[in-house]
């Protein structure tokens, strides 16, 4: 029921508790909400739920808008399409080979390269990736002294000390741009390269540390990326469903102006000034970016807000581009590829659907479906053209690169205004007082993309932890027996592994 400025009876039914955002995060929070046993409700400002995760038709195949697959080799994403029932239908890529265009010409990835720190010298030089002075000055790694870092350093700075700049510019930054869509001097060592930068604390070598890191991965850990048969963005709408089936509500166009805290839970203010409501939980998961996320929690939790306030977003945009077999003079044979900014081009990955999901080549096989990536941190810019100047600028580089030779058969521009956060220097630390201001509050946790990980698995790593923090106070306050079906207070970890993924060039991250 809702009634304009009037209080929604929370105590009817037992526990109740809001989801503020209806991302990949809020909704999985509000899965396993549900299957814990309370009422559920959440609350989207936007007119759909799903936050990065939307597909739609495009020369009549669905292609998704958003982030494309997720992690196969985190267990996250696929444990919740699973206990979704829909395990069985997940599809993996026919092919994950990239290429790098440096130089003027696509190069092969080197092999053995961990998020583009070299472990393999030869394999490194056989790609031609770097210039023969670049190429020369990576093996000084091996015999320079220890270069201190503290707490935490930029990627740029420590990458660049051991390896030199070329390889920050021509091998790392294009592939942590495929999922921040940031800059190396800004961002993070220890939180963009997790696995790297542990290993590189018990190895004075950058490349023994990327050696250590290649030799621990299990040999056989199966294929790295999944997603479902009508595209990732349909993953939103069985979970809605899902959360619906267990009695949860879902409410769109819905947003929370104030949340403030009340004798004995929470009191969330709705829609607008003018005809406000009120709905009262007795436990809140605020899923929602970083901005929004510091005003809810300004009046209660002010060192969480003053925490939230520095993490930064970038923002870009997906052309997506359906071209008839006939316009490539050959055939793409891999993924796709990415492009440094060093190169000067406007678009910095391109993925070829069609050719990396064969089921989207069986559904249409005369077309193939491109995705181009453009935008990176600080430069909103160019998110500030026409629709019309962004599909000319990702056909001019397929057509230089590719050759591709005709018009696309149809096109479509989406924009993520301010839609992947920054994971800048500092960031664990930065994560690590929000939480610790958050946990002061009972019945409060957060969960989403500005954490913990951009990818999938790693926001439903955070909307589990942040489910079992509440349901752990509903618990204590003896009004809620939850069974193992649920997020279970065991669960209160937010995972492992890396904190972001791609879905290939030009994915753009989810959460």
């Amino acid at each position: 029921m809702t009634t304009s400025g009037r209080s929604v009876d929370a105590a009817r039914g037992g526990a109740h508790v809001v989801v503020v955002g209806g991302g990949v995060a809020g909704l999985a929070a509000a899965r396993f909400l549900s299957r814990g046993g309370v009422r559920v409700t959440v609350l989207e400002g936007s007119p759909l739920v799903g936050g990065k995760l939307r597909i739609s038709e495009i020369a009549g195949l669905p292609v998704d808008e958003g982030a494309e697959s997720m992690l196969a080799r985190r267990p996250e994403g696929l444990d919740l399409v699973r206990d979704l029932g829909h395990g069985d239908e997940l599809v993996n890529p026919g092919t994950t080979s990239a290429a790098i265009l440096s130089h003027g010409a696509l190069r092969t990835m080197p092999a053995g390269q961990v998020m583009g720190v070299p472990s393999d010298l030869r394999a490194l030089a056989a790609s031609q990736v770097l210039s023969p002075v670049g190429l020369a000055r990576v093996p000084l790694d091996l015999v320079l002294p220890e270069t201190p870092r503290g707490t935490d350093v930029s990627v740029a700075d420590y990458v660049g000390a051991r390896l030199g700049r070329e390889v920050v510019d021509r091998l790392v930054e294009p592939l942590l741009g495929g999922v921040y869509a940031g800059r190396t001097e800004e961002l993070s060592f220890e939180s963009t390269l997790p696995a790297v930068a542990t290993a590189a604390r018990a190895h004075r070598s950058l490349i023994s540390a990327a050696r250590g890191v290649r030799d621990a991965a299990p040999k056989d850990a199966g294929p790295i990326f999944a997603t479902l048969p009508d595209g990732l963005g349909t993953l939103p709408r069985l979970l809605s469903e899902a959360i619906v089936a267990d009695g949860g509500t879902i409410r769109t166009s819905t947003m929370v102006r104030e949340l403030r805290r009340r004798p004995g839970g929470w009191r969330l203010t709705l829609g607008s000034a003018r005809a406000p409501e009120a709905m009262d939980a007795d436990g809140v998961i605020i899923a929602v970016p970083a901005t929004p996320a510091a005003r809810l929690l300004a009046g209660d939790v002010p060192a969480a807000t003053r925490e939230l306030q520095r993490i930064e977003y970038a923002s870009m945009a997906i052309v997506t581009l359906a071209y008839a077999v006939s316009a490539f003079p050959r055939l793409p044979r891999g993924s796709g590829y990415l492009v440094p900014a060093v190169e000067g081009r406007e678009v910095k990955a391109v993925t070829f659907s069609s050719v990396k999901w064969p089921h989207l080549r069986d559904k249409a096989p005369g077309i193939i479906a491109v995705r181009c990536s453009i935008g990176r941190f600080g430069e909103e810019h160019t998110l500030q053209r026409a629709d019309d100047d962004l599909k000319a600028a990702a056909m001019t580089e397929l057509a230089a690169t590719c050759g591709v030779s005709e018009l696309p058969l149809e096109t479509r521009v989406t924009r993520w205004g301010g839609g992947l956060p920054q994971y800048n220097v500092g960031h664990a630390d930065r994560v690590a007082r929000i939480r610790a201001a958050v946990a002061g509050q009972p019945g409060l946790a957060v969960a989403g993309a500005a954490y913990d990980g951009l990818g999938i698995p790693a926001c439903i790593a955070t909307a589990r932890a942040a489910a079992a923090r509440v349901l752990e106070h509903l618990d204590s306050r003896g009004e809620l027996s939850h069974g193992s079906d649920g997020a279970g207070a065991g669960a209160s970890g937010t995972g492992g592994g890396e904190r972001g993924e791609r879905g290939g060039p030009g994915a753009a991250a989810g959460g």
